[in-house]
């Protein structure tokens, strides 16, 4: 196999890694073709991964419409407004301008995708983290159809802010560690962070000061009590970071100069790649008026030494109040969660926000105590790391795969949203994502992480010449296809399908 030039009345380069004999019979399972329409070049020269792109959406028509292109892209899971094709989406626009047809040709489309290519390469041959995007999806949504129709629980009134929310509210987003996004329900609708705003602090806190650090205050096991005990271990320190003294405790530890709040708020838009991160002040005044029981944790914590040495309580408390009063969408938070999910790396800017020994404690601690009294219950059934919040919001990490958001205010007797709940279940016994569900002899379920059944690989290369050879020569993906299925000359155009690895 090799590259090989065709004859001189072909004028088209034969690229196939297969002997003449060896593309005698056509393979048709493949579903990207290419035409490749490479005249007068040498041999040797691989064709570019923009053409190789273009003749994929094209399929077999000298143009594409501008919406084909976008509508394909989504199917990816991608959005127009992710931040890494911005260059893209922006040429696009303006090359559009210059068009009367609103449609592009090769070289137009080269143009428009060259800055973002090997992204929107790997996008179109299924090699992110969910394959099949679109049937995933189809099976979030019928999870998500199933819990709206659950009618228990009661919205938190203990403030007026959490109490205005309608209890028929329900959203769900998620966002791969590829950045593959989709969402449903009332995903653009704010609402406040609330306790899902803890495991995010301690991350943070981790990130700045080391694991040995942060521990030295704050204890890593499981309380056994209600989150707004007053109460500490054996050692008068807070059980975890993820009950009320315990966060108390780790907002003291945030390195921000003088506590100060926009500094905390540009590292929450950083895990949020940079997406809807806003603040309550009417939350905040309201969580400061009616928070005696937090103020009286506040005092047993000074009280018992809790606090690094010159700590001011009180400003601690008020930032506290401000941490649990920065709101998010589904949308964001979503992000935020698949930024733990991919190691510290937010997904769609490519940004490390946090260190890797930052996510493991989180994410550890999420596992055991995320879900107030029932974390044990949470990760028996589900297995996953989690966290919820009394606004009603779920943040649930998929590790390697994704982050996701549930959000619905109606809170059952624990504290936990009723849909919530019921959608992390749900999405656990449809697919394999339970820390255990992999183990040997287990009866399979559904991995959205494979296509057909077949082992995911890995991505490999992500650099243009790597991913150019990779396609071209290293894996078996050319097979030659009979001319006449595209209507073509022969004299002119040789024509190819691209095989799925």
């Amino acid at each position: 196999g090799g590259l090989s030039m065709g004859t001189k009345d072909m004028k088209v380069l034969l690229l196939t890694p297969y002997p003449a004999a060896a593309v005698q019979t056509p393979d048709f399972s493949p579903r990207f073709s290419f035409l490749l329409l490479h005249r007068r070049r040498k041999a040797g020269i691989l064709p570019s991964l923009e053409d190789l792109l273009f003749y994929t959406i094209a399929e077999g028509q000298e143009k594409i419409p501008a919406h084909k292109f976008t509508t394909a892209l989504k199917a990816t899971g991608l959005r127009t407004g992710d931040p890494r094709l911005k260059e893209c989406m922006e040429m696009l626009k303006v090359t559009l301008k210059t068009t009367s047809d609103g449609a592009l040709d090769r070289h137009l489309f080269k143009k428009c995708v060259q800055s973002n290519i090997v992204l929107l390469t790997q996008a179109f041959r299924k090699k992110f983290v969910i394959p099949d995007f679109q049937s995933f999806t189809s099976h979030i949504d019928e999870i998500y159809e199933s819990a709206k129709k659950l009618s228990g629980g009661q919205v938190a009134d203990y403030i007026p802010q959490l109490a205005k929310f309608s209890s028929d509210l329900w959203a769900v987003s998620l966002c791969t560690v590829d950045g593959q996004r989709h969402t449903v329900g009332d995903t653009k609708v704010p609402f406040c962070l609330q306790s899902c705003v803890k495991p995010l602090k301690y991350s943070i806190a981790v990130h700045d000061h080391g694991t040995e650090y942060v521990h030295r205050f704050i204890g890593k096991e499981p309380s056994g009590l209600r989150f707004n005990k007053l109460f500490l271990n054996e050692d008068d320190k807070p059980h975890n970071p993820m009950v009320n003294a315990g966060a108390i405790v780790c907002t003291s530890l945030l390195k921000v100069k003088a506590f100060h709040f926009p500094s905390v708020m540009n590292f929450m838009k950083k895990l949020a790649g940079n997406e809807y991160v806003g603040f309550s002040n009417a939350t905040f005044q309201s969580e400061r008026m009616s928070g005696d029981r937090n103020f009286a944790i506040g005092y047993y914590l000074k009280e018992k030494k809790c606090f690094p040495e010159g700590t001011d309580m009180t400003a601690i408390l008020d930032l506290y109040f401000q941490l649990c009063s920065i709101e998010v969408t589904c949308e964001s938070a979503s992000v935020m969660a698949a930024t733990l999910a991919n190691g510290g790396f937010c997904p769609i800017t490519g940004e490390r926000v946090l260190n890797p020994e930052a996510v493991q404690n989180t994410l550890s601690l999420m596992h055991s105590c995320g879900m107030y009294d029932f974390s044990g219950q949470f990760a028996f059934h589900v297995g996953l790391p989690a966290k919820s919040g009394v606004a009603g919001g779920i943040l649930l990490v998929v590790p390697n795969v994704m982050g996701i958001m549930c959000w619905s205010p109606p809170l059952d007797k624990l504290g936990n949203s009723v849909r919530g709940i019921q959608f992390c279940t749900d999405l656990v016994q449809l697919c394999n994502f339970h820390n255990y569900d992999n183990l040997r002899h287990f009866a399979k379920k559904l991995d959205p992480r494979r296509e057909g059944g077949d082992q995911r690989q890995p991505i490999g290369p992500l650099d243009y010449k790597s991913l150019q050879q990779e396609l071209a020569l290293n894996d078996s993906v050319w097979k030659k296809v009979s001319p006449a299925e595209v209507d073509s000359d022969l004299s002119t155009t040789v024509v190819y399908r691209m095989k799925q690895q």
